[in-house]
């Protein structure tokens, strides 16, 4: 067989090479003859004695023909490369063909009994494979490579020097001296020690009641009543993740009125506790009940640790890891989450409050509306860059650096997106694959007779999912209800996900893909900055409830009420 495939492969390099056509002698005088006032040399040059119009049209015939030599020779050789490639892969495939497996030695395959071969049998892994975590480097770290793709990144730098230069100026101009002024930062990030000590508590609180729930289930599977000790763990871990993990570090933001990016710290770390705490029963129960006697399907507390901090939400015991850690790489990371922060700070110092700090001079009208929504296209678009390659690209691989986490495709190829639908998929994977196994296949699981027809309420169900999710994070870390990004979500993120479908493609529907979320981010910033500003000029002293669902931009007119 392995000389049949060799003579096959080199039957197929031997292959004898096409005559090339003949052309016409390039050096041989048109017609045969040469015009007045010219003579040929030996070496059938033409030169020029008095007229040089004959030698310029043989130029110019010359140039042609060698054009077209060009061109065949070209289909020739990828006619030769196609048909080598061709044969080389038919070798292949006849030879892998013939190839019959090899038998596992016992010492990596051990005997199974029968009993336990009857539960493997019956044994599948919740809705598949599931994910499968590959050694991979993120995207950005291999395009970042290519000068071309890196000069892009120069160019954020250089606008951010500007930010800088034109902020000093500014306040150069306006005060007769330089002013560091960073009360934004001081403000925003207030109250940081009570961050850290919420967060140790709900960190502390997630690494022991849902892995010694977990524990003290799974042992009792080897009793009797089952189904009671599921029931009543279930219940206890259900009213954990509902009052402990849920209740709790809201009611402390609030009551403590965090200001708003310590506040995001503790609501995002809220949400992300509870998806991994889920995500860890969710993965362990179906095993332990399948291997109910079997006490190694039970994981250990270091998996467990392990997987409260790398950067999945998906459970595994394992995960691909790399060889050692790179600590300049984990520095540079951080140095780009801080340079980030930074430039955030000043996207609003520059172009967002000298636009919001004076509303409410008017009341709210659609003029308004138009003139707020593209003056905040800008600031919008740079906060969406910014907090994707600070936390998706950065913080995410600098954690998974660290913790020499080597699957690093945390965010896939968005920008060349031609629908909403592949956008959603590829924005955040970490969030997606999350949001695909847990929420969309296990709705799904529940219809599994009629799968095909409950997979538009599936899809629904997760966007609802979803955008209260958001909207919950904006609500209580900007400290009113104004569901902009709800609305957002599920009016026209569901009409795109359908209308902009994967079957788009071509570059007018990535244009049109960029357009809707240039115009997105412009509806965000304006609204919430409008409504963050109105609340602080017109506050209510004894509101309703209606009264505080209701927007206070509708109807703050601050020179009506007065500083």
């Amino acid at each position: 067989m392995e000389s049949h495939g060799d003579s096959g492969v080199l039957r197929s390099r031997c292959r004898p090479v096409p005559k090339m056509p003949t052309f016409p002698d390039l050096d041989e005088p048109l017609n045969g003859q040469l015009s007045p006032g010219k003579h040929q040399l030996e070496n059938g040059e033409i030169r020029i004695t008095s007229n040089g119009r004959l030698e310029m049209e043989h130029v110019i015939s010359k140039k042609l023909q060698l054009k077209r030599k060009a061109e065949y020779l070209k289909s020739d050789l990828m006619r030769q490369f196609e048909g080598q490639v061709s044969d080389f892969m038919d070798s292949l495939i006849e030879e892998s063909a013939s190839l019959e497996p090899a038998p596992v030695p016992a010492v990596f395959s051990p005997p199974l009994s029968d009993k336990e071969r009857s539960k493997l049998r019956h044994f599948r892994p919740p809705h598949g494979q599931g994910k499968l975590f590959v050694s991979r480097r993120s995207l950005l770290d291999e395009l970042f490579e290519v000068n071309h793709i890196r000069t892009i990144y120069h160019m954020f730098i250089a606008l951010l020097i500007l930010f800088i230069l034109s902020t000093l100026v500014v306040d150069f101009i306006d005060e007769g001296r330089l002013v560091l002024d960073f009360g934004l930062l001081v403000y925003a990030f207030g109250q940081f020690p009570l961050v850290v000590c919420t967060w140790i508590c709900m960190f502390l609180s997630v690494l022991l009641v849902p892995y010694s729930l977990f524990h003290l289930w799974a042992q009792s599977q080897s009793h009797s009543h089952p189904g009671m000790y599921s029931l009543l763990f279930g219940s206890v871990f259900l009213l954990y993740q509902a009052l402990g993990l849920g209740f709790l570090p809201t009611y402390m933001a609030v009551t403590n009125s965090v200001p708003p990016a310590s506040c995001f710290i503790i609501i995002l770390e809220q949400v992300r506790l509870m998806m991994k705490a889920h995500s860890f029963v969710r993965e362990n129960v179906p095993r332990v009940q399948t291997w109910a006697k079997d006490k190694t399907m039970v994981p250990q507390v270091s998996q467990y640790l392990y997987f409260l901090f790398a950067p999945t939400l998906i459970y595994r015991d394992k995960y691909p890891r790399n060889p050692v850690i790179r600590w300049g790489y984990v520095a540079t990371k951080l140095l780009q989450v801080l340079g980030c922060l930074f430039y955030a700070y000043y996207v609003f110092v520059r172009l967002c409050i000298p636009q919001f700090h004076s509303i409410g001079l008017q009341l709210f009208d659609l003029r308004a509306m138009v003139l707020c929504v593209f003056n905040s296209i800008l600031p919008g678009v740079l906060v969406l860059f910014l907090g994707f390659f600070a936390f998706l690209h950065c913080w995410l691989n600098a954690f998974a650096e660290m913790l020499r986490f080597a699957d690093r495709m945390f965010y896939k190829d968005w920008w060349n997106s031609t629908s909403f639908a592949n956008y959603y998929r590829t924005w955040n994977v970490v969030v997606h694959d999350w949001l695909y196994y847990y929420v969309y296949r296990d709705f799904l699981a529940a219809f599994k007779n009629t799968t095909k027809r409950f997979r538009p309420a599936a899809m629904l169900f997760v966007f609802t999912v979803s955008a209260v999710v958001h909207e919950y994070i904006l609500a209580v870390c900007f400290g009113f209800f104004y569901p902009v990004l709800f609305c957002l979500f599920m009016c026209f993120g569901m009409m795109f996900n359908f209308i902009l479908h994967d079957q788009r493609k071509g570059p007018i529907w990535n244009i049109i893909m960029w357009t809707s979320l240039f115009l997105g981010q412009g509806v965000i910033i304006c609204l919430y900055s409008q409504e963050w500003y109105a609340q602080r000029y017109c506050p209510l002293k004894e509101p309703s409830f209606l009264e505080l669902l209701k927007p206070r931009s509708w109807s703050c007119q601050r020179g009506l009420m007065g500083n």
